[in-house]
């Protein structure tokens, strides 16, 4: 593969429980992009949604759209083309706006072909589908709206009476525009938060550039998307992306330095193809060209979709044409079966950004403030563990119930204090545990042997909850335990599964897959609740929640699969203390845990995720 694609495969990590915790209001087609076999089968969308008023978006929700709109002009050339293409395109995107979670447009320019007032007379009817519906969208003049011989301080066009500032007042997301008119900003909230978007003229003036740093700079918090009408090129068989002259340009005069614009979007020059470059602040700027004008139908109306999706860290691209999805398959030509969805690696696939990093300099994800213990100390709780201090003797126990742990050293490395933590949890510290087995290392706590926690059988339920990071040094570490009793099955009378086990054992397999096994007080066998392989080198928080009858695995506040539907009641014990960042079998410590434990809660009962310490 060529350098355009090296690592651009999707994936990449959570950025906070709140982007990892899907809201209700959405159903967005991002992630793994499908196939759209419902559209090209003929959808009847199209003509339905001229006066509607779009559908509503989620703004908070981790997962959102942004709709671009390459060069139209061949469907309104004099008295050739036809506006059915485009016309579909925006019914379509209003219709798709809930679902898709499609939160702005965006034109790319050259939005008709010879500049006149004629044209533009043809082109805006369509463009008042998107006013009446209310939807925010953008267009910026490509070379063939103006004349394309002077910069944009031109003067007065046909352009600037359909497409100037008068136009985008009247919506929402407007933030303004230069005084000639040919440029502006928007700034939409999507993912719980702000984005700010540049509109930007064919040939923006030194002094409009000027405007644009300003802008950037009176809102030094927002990532912001450049869309302008030529700035990269690509050439036939060669999808990596080039700057054009005028391109330089605008990398020097506005892109280079300004950290916070991360993607570019522009037509002008086909066909497609991306780029990424690194800015004056070694960041990526990713730099992509779409333009379908060469293509059947002066480009089918095709619409190219970016779906932010800041749960998976990723941005996904796909290319359709609602006009030829909305036609009957059995009246559609030939050339139009091809155009329906580019699925060529230039025209669908997927960017991994760590979004969190990217933005960090100028729009730093913020650290909840540390939270006193007594805040934390609610009804129920039978034992409160902090590890936010040096790495003592013994660790108190917060919720004054008096289960104080006392640490415990092995061979090799005691625990040491760390100044990590999750960016949720209430202590900003942890204890790094450089534990393993083989023979046992490390260190643990442990309960005192009189403590009241060991007696406690949790007969109305419990909720165990930890913030834990585990290691990744490649040292073997399989079923390691993060919190157990020591006492075994047999301890508590129990014959059943392996008598041997711990009668409670929270840990992770030697995949890393998390485990709570119990000896219930009413069955003779084991209970086992199974999460998925978790990723060592990144901060989680856990939550095992009882109700009396069935216990269910949350990590970051989202619910697990395989959580037994079996009944069963409290938990046995042998009347042993409770051991913190050690592993067991018949009484015999055989491993220290390897990772960062920040804290530990006990309550005897059952919370719901917006009572966790995350929430």
């Amino acid at each position: 593969m060529n350098e355009l694609y090296d690592g651009e495969q999707a994936g990449g990590t959570s950025r906070r429980r709140l982007l990892g915790t899907l809201g209700a209001g959405a159903v967005i087609a991002s992630g793994a992009l499908g196939t759209r076999n419902a559209a090209a089968a003929g959808t009847g969308a199209a003509g339905k949604a001229a006066d509607k008023v779009a559908g509503r978006i989620d703004a908070e929700h981790p997962r959102f759209t942004l709709a671009v709109v390459p060069d139209t002009q061949y469907q309104y050339d004099e008295d050739r083309g036809d506006p059915a293409p485009l016309t579909a395109s925006f019914e379509w995107l209003i219709e798709q706006r809930s679902a898709e979670n499609i939160v702005f447009i965006a034109h790319l320019g050259d939005v008709v072909q010879n500049a006149l007032a004629m044209e533009f007379a043809q082109a805006d009817p369509v463009f008042k589908i998107l006013d009446r519906a209310r939807f925010p969208y953008s267009v910026p003049a490509g070379n063939h709206d103006i004349d394309g011989s002077k910069d944009d301080t031109r003067g007065d066009s046909p352009y600037l009476h359909t497409f100037g500032p008068q136009r985008f007042r009247r919506m929402s997301t407007y933030g303004g525009s230069t005084p000639n008119g040919y440029n502006s900003y928007h700034v939409f909230r999507a993912a719980g938060q702000q984005w700010l978007l540049l509109a930007m003229d064919w040939r923006p003036s030194d002094a409009s550039f000027a405007w644009a740093r300003d802008v950037i700079a009176k809102h030094p918090k927002l990532p912001v998307i450049l869309t302008i009408h030529e700035l990269v090129n690509a050439d036939h068989g060669n999808p990596v992306a080039y700057f054009s002259d005028h391109g330089n340009r605008v990398w020097e005069q506005l892109v280079n330095d300004s950290d916070q614009i991360f993607l570019t979007l522009n037509g002008h020059y086909w066909p497609p193809g991306r780029v990424t470059r690194k800015n004056a602040a070694g960041n990526d700027v990713h730099l992509h060209i779409t333009n379908y004008q060469d293509r059947f139908y002066g480009g089918s109306g095709m619409v190219r979709l970016y779906h932010f999706d800041l749960a998976r860290n990723a941005i996904d691209v796909e290319t359709v044409s609602p006009w030829i999805m909305d036609q009957d398959p059995a009246k559609r030509n030939e050339l139009a079966e091809a155009e329906i969805e580019l699925t060529d690696e230039t025209n669908r696939f997927s960017i991994p950004i760590d979004f969190a990093e990217r933005f960090a300099k100028f729009a730093p994800v913020a650290v909840r403030p540390a939270r006193p213990a007594s805040q934390l100390v609610i009804p129920g709780t039978a034992a409160y563990w902090r590890f936010d201090g040096p790495a003592a003797d013994q660790v108190a126990d917060q919720s004054g119930k008096g289960n104080h742990l006392t640490r415990v050293l092995l061979a090799g490395d005691a625990p040491t204090a760390s100044a990590e933590f999750h960016p949720d949890q209430p202590g900003h510290a942890s204890w790094l545990f450089p534990g393993g087995k083989n023979p046992a290392r490390g260190g643990y706590l442990k309960t005192a042997d009189n403590a009241p926690l060991n007696l406690l059988t949790f007969t109305s339920g419990y909720t165990i909850e930890a913030f834990v990071k585990l290691a990744d040094d490649g040292q073997d570490h399989s079923w390691e335990g993060l919190l157990t009793r020591l006492g075994t099955g047999r301890d508590a009378g129990k014959t059943g599964s392996d008598p041997d086990e711990p009668t409670v054992k929270l840990g992770f397999s030697g995949g890393l897959e998390l485990q709570w096994a119990v000896y219930p007080l009413d069955k003779n066998d084991t209970f086992t609740n199974w999460g998925h392989e978790m990723v060592a080198g990144r901060w989680f928080h856990l939550a095992i929640v009882n109700d009396g009858r069935h216990s269910i695995v949350y990590v970051d506040s989202s619910e697990l699969l395989r959580n037994p539907a079996t009944p069963s009641n409290g938990l046995a014990t042998g009347g042993k203390p409770w051991l913190v960042g050690a592993g067991h079998y018949a009484n015999t410590i055989d491993q220290g845990f390897a990772g960062n434990i920040g804290e530990l809660r006990i309550v005897t009962r059952a919370l719901k995720p917006s009572q966790f310490l995350n929430a």
